[in-house]
């Protein structure tokens, strides 16, 4: 029996570079881009993100490499005629015209017969819920609405990709939280292929089914949030996505690592790293397990389990539960997580056990702290 050939990616990147004299924006990017996906362009200013998207839109041409729609170049092709569609973070919405107006401006553009137009409009206008705003002006509605209007207009004429670049950026928290939710529930609907650019890590995971993490003009991890953030490719990407805590070690034999003199147990993580070399060992703050040293006492320690003491610095609460900034014999900082009922056991200037699941852990490079500076 012939197995089926699987189908090629919408959107390919190959090789994609971009130069502004001797500044490298985008440097040699391979990519690939399903149809139907949310892929989110994570990073920082001047990461490369943006660029990026630009270059797909068609309005930066790159300095080598190639951008394929169904196996075909975009290169020589206009940015007006890829049939891709694109929302800015400012609306760029046309004061004069209705929202029925702005919205079929694309359709007027492209000579769509009036019925058809009228159609296409009415059905955009419910699915983006603003049915009840079509005779109004972009000044007689509010910044979630504007930003609706242009999510509508880049959609109406049906393009295959959808281009989004900051969109959120200039709403206040609630509201944004708001516009991300109808986006999802809009991007399952319609199955639309979106890109969409990014510096907000939570919008990243709320949104994404995959994101590809830009650095210095590079994509230094891709893939779904629950995998970058449960198992980070590089310290970089542990630091920039959520929050990590850092602790310098030093390999030994039998996936085992010392610190201040204390054998630490390292799982699968051993596998990658050489022994007697200087590491990061990385552990998230809320699999960090703060006990005081007479509750520990009652806690017989699992064999999957590590254990260190440090010293509380400050506890912070925050309503379930108190951060606990923590310090080491040797001065290396942490922070872990108390639940409320807990923290009079774990107060500052409280010595503590603190225990992880091996399991929780992950070890970089030690040159890597470069990066979490640059991630911080």
């Amino acid at each position: 029996m012939t197995r089926a050939k699987p189908s090629s990616p919408l959107v390919t990147l190959k090789l994609l570079n971009k130069k502004y004299g001797q500044f490298t924006a985008v440097n040699d990017i391979n990519l690939e881009i399903e149809k139907g996906e949310f892929l989110t362009f994570l990073g920082s200013s001047g990461s490369g993100k943006s660029t990026t998207l630009s270059m797909i839109a068609g309005f930066e041409s790159p300095s080598s490499g190639d951008i394929l729609l169904h196996d075909d170049s975009l290169i020589p092709v206009p940015s007006h005629k890829r049939g891709i569609g694109m929302v800015f973070q400012h609306y760029s919405l046309f004061p004069h015209m209705s929202v029925r107006d702005n919205i079929g401006f694309p359709l007027d553009i492209r000579k769509v017969p009036k019925t058809e137009r009228n159609k296409k409009v009415d059905e955009i206008l419910q699915l983006v819920q603003l049915s009840d705003f079509a005779d109004r002006r972009p000044a007689m509605l509010s910044g979630g609405q504007k930003q609706r209007v242009a999510i509508a207009r880049a959609l109406v004429y049906e393009p295959e990709i959808l281009l989004m670049d900051e969109p959120l950026g200039a709403l206040d928290k609630k509201l944004r939280e708001d516009l991300q939710d109808e986006l999802r529930q809009l991007h399952r609907r319609l199955g639309i292929t979106i890109i969409y650019v990014t510096h907000d890590q939570d919008e990243a995971m709320r949104l994404s089914e995959r994101i590809a993490i830009f650095k210095d003009g590079e994509i230094v991890g891709l893939g779904s949030g629950t995998d970058l953030y449960n198992t980070p490719p590089n310290a970089f990407v542990a630091s920039f996505l959520g929050n990590s805590n850092f602790l310098k070690v030093r390999t030994q034999a039998h996936d085992q690592v010392l610190f201040e003199d204390q054998t630490l147990k390292l799982g699968k993580q051993a596998q990658s790293v050489a022994e007697q070399t200087d590491v990061l060992l990385m552990i998230r703050p809320e699999n960090i397990h703060v006990l005081s040293k007479e509750v520990a006492a009652l806690q017989p320690l699992n064999e999957d389990v590590n254990e260190i003491t440090a010293t509380v610095e400050e506890t912070v609460f925050l309503g379930e539960t108190y951060t606990c900034s923590l310090v080491t014999a040797s001065g290396q900082r942490l922070m872990g997580k108390v639940v409320a009922r807990e923290h009079s056991e774990v107060s500052a200037g409280t010595e503590v056990c603190v225990r992880w699941s091996v399991q929780h852990s992950c070890v970089y490079d030690k040159w890597s702290e470069q990066d979490i500076m640059k991630a911080s």
